[in-house]
């Protein structure tokens, strides 16, 4: 298994927040906008006010599960941020995958989607 190119500059982070396109659903908000690659770059963010370092950690690999499984059905080239809401912790996996894809369809990541 390949392993996921990630985000981890800050200034990074910040280009696409104040640049990039938003969704939000319950579980999860996700930025994206394109980088001018080949292949998605994926960033994890998850505040601590969702609990301690065990809990956060919990919600970042259950977000990276989700983009893992949801990759081959995603456009390529775009730098993708996920943040973590409270339902995303403890919420129900199919649900938090339910919201990303919906995210993923709001924003025209998806395969399908002409935009």
């Amino acid at each position: 298994m390949k392993k996921t190119d990630t985000i981890k500059e800050n200034r990074t982070f910040r280009r696409i927040y104040n640049k990039g396109r938003s969704a939000v659903t319950p579980y999860l908000v996700l930025y994206c906008r394109p980088n001018g690659c080949k292949q998605n770059r994926l960033g994890v963010t998850v505040s601590t006010k969702l609990g301690c370092a065990v809990v956060r950690n919990r919600a970042r690999r259950r977000l990276r599960e989700v983009y893992r499984l949801a990759q081959p059905d995603m456009k390529q080239g775009y730098d993708i941020i996920l943040v973590a809401r409270t339902r995303a912790v403890n919420g129900p996996y199919p649900k938090l995958t339910a919201a990303f894809y919906k995210a993923c369809g709001q924003l025209g990541l998806a395969v399908g989607d002409k935009t």
